[in-house]
């Protein structure tokens, strides 16, 4: 659907203020069918980028500053966001072997299996796959990129 369908607005003021809310409205979109399909697991979107994040480092444990270098949300509270994965045994934190003013985390078993378990590449890439082709969604991560500079 058009996007001046979706916020019933009939003109804008120039394009690209219209893909600047073009962008903003598909994140929105983007997001709540994110968080629709973790809500089950009872994980958010940072949460889950965490775990992913950490499964890549897998089986070597992590930094803290690391994981917050890494992450899509960079105004998230990584340690916060740490804490409450450990409290679901999700990971693990334990004082570095080379620092021990650092903590090291990894991701736990438990981790790797919700991880396997969530799936949540295959159902979004699904959902945009059906609209756009694979040259277009190449093409649209290109200007992406391009508009960040």
């Amino acid at each position: 659907m058009k996007l001046e369908e979706e916020i019933f607005n009939k003109a804008f003021d120039n394009n690209y203020n219209k893909v600047l809310v073009n962008i903003l409205f598909t994140h929105t979109w983007v997001s709540n069918m994110i968080k629709k399909e973790l809500l089950p697991f009872e994980i958010t979107m940072q949460q889950y980028n965490v775990l992913r994040i950490l499964r890549g480092q897998h089986p070597n444990p992590a930094t803290v500053n690391l994981v917050k270098e890494r992450m899509l949300d960079k105004v998230s509270d990584a340690s916060r966001l740490i804490e409450r994965l450990v409290q679901k045994e999700l990971l693990t934190r334990c004082s570095s072997r080379k620092d021990r003013r650092v903590a090291d985390v990894l991701i736990t078993k438990k981790g790797l299996k919700l991880l396997e378990t969530v799936n949540l590449d295959e159902v979004t890439q699904n959902k945009i796959a059906i609209n756009i082709t694979d040259e277009e969604a190449s093409l649209l991560s290109d200007l992406l990129d391009k508009i960040r500079g």
